[in-house]
């Protein structure tokens, strides 16, 4: 950052080949990874002490990124509350041999600020003094009432083993490379994980495969400590035209007790794409069991609630499917 009182941050670096993944270009993952780099630098410096991220709203990946990309990842504080800074993010990138850059995803990102106890500080108030400014932080205040419907309405669904549709769990212990700059595990590291179990998921019900187009309602709940046991559950939950909606539940636990802590919960939605890149359409999924029709229901609300977010729509299938 440029001084003290900057509000913004941009990180530049070349996309390195071992960030490309199964579908030859940047994995959704290590984008949302860069993401949250980016946003931790925008909190800290603003804030001046530690912090942890809290939240990760709708992201939607469009364009790939390619190995050797330049990528420029700018973070921006556009709103703060008593602990908390909503933090809006954007991914571009572009040839360094020349040509334009293109935007391939944005997001806001909230991030609270932590005291040596780990509990909530004060971070200091920040006041738009521009037109732009005033409209990026009216664009969060008017998020914030659909992303507490989110919340609720995904805090409210349980998942049990009653459902009938693809599902896996990948486990393995959280390693020392995994650790962020306070001691735990980064959390660009745990939406990495959870691209990968969604990757799995959609793969082997298509049979072919896949990448993320989208991942929403990215909550952490609680840190998530080196040397602990992870377990990163992906379900599959709805299926649109195109669209494979997984549920990804991250736990973890002291692997010498036993007990797994909910972690992390998202929403992701793979698609299958052909060699122009387009998404092209994936057999429907069919709930069978009454777990399944009720978590069919519970992503349909989850749309239907991000449908009614300033400045966006319900998907095609679902405007068909009402006439509208």
């Amino acid at each position: 950052m440029s001084d003290a009182a900057s509000n913004s941050v941009t990180l530049r670096f070349l996309a390195a080949p071992t960030d490309v993944g199964h579908s030859g270009s940047v994995d959704a993952g290590t984008v949302l990874e860069w993401v949250d780099k980016a946003a931790y630098a925008a909190a800290v410096g603003w804030a001046k002490t530690y912090c942890v991220t809290a939240y990760v709203g709708n992201i939607h990946f469009a364009d790939p990124v390619n190995s050797g990309d330049m990528v420029e990842v700018t973070s921006t504080i556009v709103y703060t509350g008593k602990s908390s800074m909503h933090i809006h993010t954007v991914v571009s990138s572009h040839d360094p041999k020349g040509g334009p850059a293109t935007m391939h995803s944005q997001c806001m990102v909230i991030f609270v600020a932590v005291g040596p106890d780990g509990k909530p500080v004060p971070v200091p108030h920040f006041e738009p003094s521009t037109p732009r400014e005033v409209e990026q932080r009216d664009h969060a205040l008017a998020r914030i009432d659909v992303r507490e419907q989110i919340v609720e309405a995904m805090n409210a669904q349980d998942y049990t083993d009653a459902g009938t549709a693809e599902r896996v769990v990948l486990r393995f212990l959280a390693s020392p490379t995994d650790v962020n700059w306070g001691g735990k595990v980064h959390g660009g590291i745990v939406m990495k994980w959870i691209d990968e179990a969604a990757y799995v998921c959609a793969s082997r019900y298509s049979g072919k495969d896949t990448v993320a187009v989208f991942s929403g309602g990215v909550r952490f709940y609680r840190p998530l400590l080196i040397g602990h046991l992870v377990e990163v559950e992906a379900r599959l939950v709805y299926t649109g035209a195109k669209g494979m909606h997984i549920a990804v539940h991250v736990r973890s636990g002291d692997p010498k007790t036993g007990e797994m802590n909910l972690t992390t919960y998202c929403l992701t939605v793979m698609v299958v794409r052909d060699d122009t890149g387009t998404a092209v359409p994936i057999p429907p999924w069919v709930p069978v069991s009454a777990e399944d029709k009720k978590l069919h229901a519970h992503a349909r609300e989850l749309l239907e609630i991000r449908g009614r977010a300033p400045g966006n729509r319900l998907p095609d299938h679902l405007l068909q499917a009402s006439g509208s």
